[in-house]
């Protein structure tokens, strides 16, 4: 049975992998990834629910640009649900960009998203995990810096109460039935094939079975 309730808004936040192509000039465009495959899903088994997905991820973002935003783009929204899927620029900016971001101050500062959410809203948390495929073949070094931030991720679920979609477990088993590159052709930013895992394992955590 769906954790969701009647008249519920749920809002996903994150970076590229949420944000999806989304139009910033319509507040309810979901964009072309897993926010409208749930939406999609989910309206189809529950339309009586009348439940609103909404999406404000923003390419590019870790977890210091989520706070700076978090006011306008989450609070403000009065949200029920508010699902978080960010991490992965974190660990990709040291590789990349040479600027680094800590375990412990990506920690703290999804600590304070949390927080935040908790001191000015009465919402449920969801949690994401972010995750790195071995492809292109430099990916792999990325595990160093990702592996604690996901356990962090694990930890916070842990210590808030929060719902956990385990994808970088959920990935990693995907690739063992087809290679990495279907399911994310750069390692990071998700496929069709791979936007569909992750709305499955979304709505799955929610209490939501789609038959397939």
């Amino acid at each position: 049975m769906s954790r969701l309730q009647q008249g519920d808004i749920v809002l996903f936040q994150g970076d590229s992998i949420t944000d999806c192509g989304r139009d910033r000039s319509n507040p309810s465009d979901l964009g072309n990834g897993y926010p409208l495959l749930v939406d999609s899903l989910f309206g189809m088994k529950f339309p009586e629910l009348g439940v609103k997905f909404l999406n404000r991820g923003i390419s590019g973002n870790r977890v210091v640009d989520l706070n700076e935003r978090w006011q306008e783009d989450c609070l403000d929204l009065k949200p029920n649900w508010v699902s978080i899927y960010i991490g992965i620029n974190d660990c990709w900016r040291r590789y990349d960009s040479g600027d680094p971001t800590s375990t412990e101050d990506f920690k703290a500062g999804y600590r304070q998203l949390i927080e935040r959410t908790k001191a000015g809203l009465d919402a449920n948390l969801v949690l994401v995990e972010p995750f790195v495929l071995p492809h292109p073949e430099d990916r792999r070094a990325w595990r160093e810096d990702l592996d604690p931030k996901i356990h962090a991720v694990r930890e916070l679920a842990v210590e808030y109460g929060a719902l956990l979609v385990p994808l970088d477990g959920l990935f990693a088993a995907a690739s063992a039935r087809r290679e990495a590159a279907f399911w994310a052709p750069d390692g990071v930013h998700p496929s069709p094939a791979g936007h569909g895992l992750i709305a499955k394992a979304w709505l799955e955590t929610l209490g939501v079975r789609i038959e397939l």
